[in-house]
C-alpha cells in the first residue's frame, strides 16, 4: 500500500513539474520516457472512449488540469461509494486524502486495454494518471432482496432462497459451509455476455474427475450470451434431445448445501436464481427439504406418493383411452352403466374426446402461469368449471373423461420439481396417443420405451436412475424411501478421499 501510495505522490509531483515548472530543469531522458508512457496512455484512453462510442451511461471527468481522467459507466457503478472515496478528494486535490480512499477501494493496476475495457463493463472506475492506469472497484448493481422461493415451498424449514447477484448467493452458500474445504472455480461464458460461472465443491467429498469434465464441458461452450442456468445446462446435457431434464435445478439454498454434503457439484451462474446440481439422478426430482423436515415415515409416504401421482399422470387418462375404445370387458358392471350414459351424448371417440380436454387442461396452466398472481388464480378456477360444465351440457365430453383429466393433472402437480413436472406432462401424451391405437397393448409398449429410455440417459456419465441400478442398489433407501436418521448412513461417499470433522470424531 505505502509503495502504491508513493507511486502516486511521484506522478502527482511529476505531473504538477510539467504543468508549472521550467521544463528545463529537467533531463532530456526522462522528459522523452514521460513523453512516450503519457502516449500510450492517452491512447489507451482515446481507445477506451471510442470503443463505447455515444453510450448514454458512459462518464468521463478530468481532475487537477487534466493530469488525472476517470472513465466509468454510471450504471453500473454505485453513486455514494464514488462520490466519497473518489471524486470528494480529486475535488480538494489533497494527497492525504486521496491515498486514504484509494487504501479503502478495491483498486488494481492494469495496461491491458481489454482487461480496461471489462474492467469497466464489470463495474469498476478507469483511473488515468501519468504513466499509470487503474481499476478501482466502486460497482453497485441494483439486485432483488432475499426472499421466499415461489416455485418450491415449504412448510418447515428455510424459507431463503437465491436471486439474480452472484456475490448474494455465494454468501447463502458459505453461510451454510463454514470450511475452508468449500472451493470455487470461476469460468466464463459468452463471446458477448461473459457470464461468470461458478463450479463450487468440496474438497475430498466431491469426485475430482467429475470436476475436471464439468470444466471442460463448460469451457467449450461457444455462443454468445447465457442467460440463465437453465439455458446452460441444455448445452451441458449428455443427451439433449431427452424430454427429460438431466441437471437437477433449484433456488433453495439449503437443497443446494444438501447436494454438496453428498459429494456432488453445484454450478451458480450470474444473473440466474437458479443453481444446478450434478450428477444428478431421476429421483432427485422427487425429494423435497420437507421430507427430511417431518418424521421420517411421513416422509417416506410422501415420497411414495410421488411416485404414485407419476404413475397415475401417466397413465389415468391413457387407460380411460384403452378401456373406452378396447377393453370395455374391464369396466364393472355397476359402473358400466354410467359410463355408457355418460357418453352417450358425445360424438366424439374417446381418443379424440381425451386429447381435447388435455390441451385445454394445459391451455388454462399455460394462462394461469403468464398472467399476474390474482389473475391467474381466478382463470384457473372459474375457467375450468365454466368450460367444464359446459363442455359436459354441450355434449362435447363426457363428466367421467372431465373427473378422469382433472386427477390426471393435479397429479403432475405433486411433482415437485416444475421442469419435471413439464416433461411428464408432455409424455403423457405419448401414452393416450398409444392407447388410442392399442389400447392396453400400447400403454404397456409406451411404459416400456419410457423406461428403456430412462435407463439409457447418464449425467456427466453418471446413471441416471441411479438408486435403482443394481450396483447401487444400497442406496436405494435414499432414492425412494426416507429412512430415519439412526438408519441412514452417516459416512462419507465411497468416493471421498478425507473424512470430516464429525467422522473422526466418531472414529
Amino acid at each position: 500500500m505505502w509503495r502504491f501510495r508513493t507511486k502516486i505522490k511521484k506522478i502527482l509531483l511529476k505531473d504538477s513539474d510539467t504543468d508549472f515548472r521550467n521544463p528545463h530543469h529537467m533531463h532530456e531522458s526522462n522528459n522523452i520516457k514521460a513523453s512516450n508512457e503519457k502516449t500510450k496512455t492517452e491512447a489507451n484512453m482515446e481507445k477506451t472512449l471510442a470503443k463505447f462510442g455515444d453510450s448514454f451511461d458512459l462518464v468521463h471527468r478530468s481532475f487537477h488540469q487534466g493530469t488525472i481522467h476517470l472513465i466509468y459507466l454510471n450504471s453500473l457503478v454505485d453513486s455514494n461509494t464514488l462520490e466519497w472515496e473518489i471524486l470528494s478528494p480529486l475535488r480538494e486535490m489533497s494527497f492525504n486524502d486521496f491515498g486514504n480512499s484509494l487504501q479503502q477501494s478495491l483498486y488494481k493496476q492494469v495496461n491491458n486495454q481489454e482487461e480496461i475495457i471489462q474492467g469497466i463493463l464489470d463495474g469498476n472506475v478507469t483511473m488515468f494518471t501519468g504513466e499509470y492506469t487503474y481499476l478501482i472497484n466502486v460497482s453497485g448493481f441494483e439486485e432483488r432482496a432475499i426472499s421466499q422461493s415461489e416455485t418450491e415451498t415449504v412448510i418447515s424449514g428455510p424459507h431463503d432462497s437465491f436471486n439474480e447477484a452472484l456475490k448474494t448467493n455465494v454468501s447463502l452458500i458459505r453461510r451454510r459451509v463454514r470450511s475452508s474445504r468449500l472451493k470455487m472455480i470461476t469460468l466464463s461464458v459468452g463471446e458477448i455476455s461473459r457470464t461468470k460461472v461458478l463450479i463450487i465443491y468440496i474438497e475430498g467429498i466431491a469426485k475430482m474427475d467429475v470436476v475436471n469434465q464439468l470444466k471442460e464441458r463448460i469451457q467449450s461452450i461457444k455462443v454468445d450470451s447465457i442467460t440463465d442456468s437453465n439455458v446452460l445446462v441444455q448445452m451441458l446435457d449428455d443427451h439433449q434431445n431427452s424430454p427429460f431434464p438431466q441437471f437437477y435445478t433449484t433456488e433453495r439454498p439449503d437443497i443446494a448445501v444438501t447436494k454438496l454434503y453428498a459429494g456432488k457439484i453445484i454450478g451458480l451462474v450470474e444473473d440466474s436464481p437458479n443453481i444446478f446440481c450434478t450428477p444428478s439422478s431421476f429421483s432427485d426430482f422427487f425429494e423435497s427439504p420437507d421430507d427430511y423436515n417431518q418424521r421420517w415415515t411421513i416422509g417416506t409416504a410422501v415420497r411414495i406418493l410421488r411416485y404414485f401421482a407419476l404413475f397415475i399422470t401417466l397413465v389415468l387418462t391413457a387407460f380411460y383411452v384403452s378401456i373406452c375404445t378396447f377393453h370395455y370387458e374391464m369396466i364393472p358392471q355397476s359402473l358400466l352403466q354410467s359410463l355408457m350414459q355418460s357418453r352417450s351424448r358425445v360424438p366424439f371417440a374417446p381418443f379424440v374426446e381425451a386429447m381435447f380436454l388435455e390441451i385445454v387442461i394445459e391451455l388454462l396452466r399455460e394462462a394461469g402461469a403468464r398472467l399476474p398472481t390474482k389473475i391467474g388464480q381466478t382463470i384457473g378456477v372459474v375457467g375450468g368449471i365454466v368450460i367444464g360444465q359446459a363442455a359436459v351440457e354441450a355434449g362435447v365430453t363426457s363428466n367421467i373423461l372431465i373427473i378422469v383429466v382433472s386427477v390426471s393433472a393435479i397429479a403432475s402437480f405433486i411433482v415437485p420439481s416444475y421442469i419435471m413436472s413439464s416433461s411428464v406432462r408432455i409424455i403423457r401424451f405419448l401414452f393416450i396417443v398409444m392407447a388410442g391405437f392399442l389400447g392396453n397393448i400400447g400403454i404397456f409398449f409406451a411404459l416400456g420405451i419410457v423406461i428403456i429410455h430412462l435407463t439409457g440417459l447418464t449425467n456427466l456419465s453418471a446413471p441416471y436412475v441411479k438408486p435403482v441400478s443394481a450396483t447401487f442398489f444400497k442406496n436405494l433407501m435414499e432414492g425412494i424411501v426416507r429412512g430415519p436418521f439412526y438408519k441412514i448412513k452417516k459416512e462419507q461417499p465411497k468416493h471421498s478421499l478425507m473424512q470430516n470433522d464429525g467422522e473422526n470424531e466418531r472414529n
